[in-house]
């Protein structure tokens, strides 16, 4: 068994099924030890909310953590965001440019202040009236800022830099840590997961209670290098980690 880089969401893909994540859990920092494995959580989740699940299902330490859907990494347990990373969003985004545009739209809420990040606006935007989202990406292509728009849930509207989202913070980090597409497994169930597995031709999990906007999403871009699991959350992880090899 060789290293591999491993990243994963965590709501309803890698937590959701307590059984399953121990073992899992178990599994994969035993690999880390024996092999030199790098673990990755990527989520929408902001530091604080992260930290609430953490406690909450005892989640052990990543090599790396992605919050707020791509737009800060913190390695190896730091409290201060990656400054490379930080540098590299920072260029054509003006947050409060963007919320100048937004307040045109009375259908978008915004969430609560924990949720609003130096490179994440968020609002929560129900389902029924989404129709909106065309008319605000063009509002806000106007201003000529680097950004885009990235709805999940069916309820979960984030607005982010362009050269941000949970693939472009994985490909950052697979480069820096050296390991090839071939080595690199991401995990998801969501929409805003798909950024993940459409980046390149890193080795894709989806769990078997993705949801409606992943699902089409694979279904309209199949590839050999992606898996749709049977089981939910973890245990559809470990189906796929086994279906790939990485795990025996």
């Amino acid at each position: 068994m060789t290293k591999f880089l491993f990243v994963t969401d965590l709501d309803h893909t890698f937590v959701g099924d307590d059984q399953a994540l121990l073992e899992l859990s178990d599994r994969l920092q035993r690999h880390r030890e024996e092999h030199g494995t790098k673990i990755v959580y990527s989520t929408g989740r902001s530091p604080v909310l992260y930290r609430e699940l953490q406690q909450e299902k005892n989640l052990f330490s990543p090599d790396a953590l992605v919050l707020s859907v791509g737009t800060e990494i913190y390695l190896d347990g730091s409290n201060n965001p990656d400054s490379q990373w930080s540098s590299i969003l920072s260029q054509g985004w003006d947050s409060q440019k963007i919320l100048s545009i937004t307040e045109q739209f009375p259908e978008l809420v915004l969430q609560p202040d924990t949720e609003q990040r130096p490179f994440k606006v968020s609002f929560f935007l129900k389902a029924e009236l989404s129709g909106i989202l065309p008319q605000l990406e063009s509002e806000l292509q106007k201003t000529k800022l680097n950004v885009k728009l990235i709805y999940s849930s069916g309820i979960d509207l984030d607005i982010l830099p362009l050269t941000s989202d949970k693939g472009q913070a994985m490909q950052f980090l697979r480069q820096k840590w050296k390991f090839a597409a071939e080595q690199t497994v991401v995990c998801g169930d969501s929409g805003n997961d798909i950024a993940l597995f459409a980046v390149g031709r890193e080795r894709g999990i989806i769990v078997g209670n993705a949801r409606p906007e992943l699902l089409q999403w694979h279904n309209q871009n199949p590839a050999d290098y992606r898996y749709l699991a049977q089981n939910r959350c973890a245990a559809g992880i470990m189906e796929g980690l086994t279906y790939f090899g990485f795990l025996e």
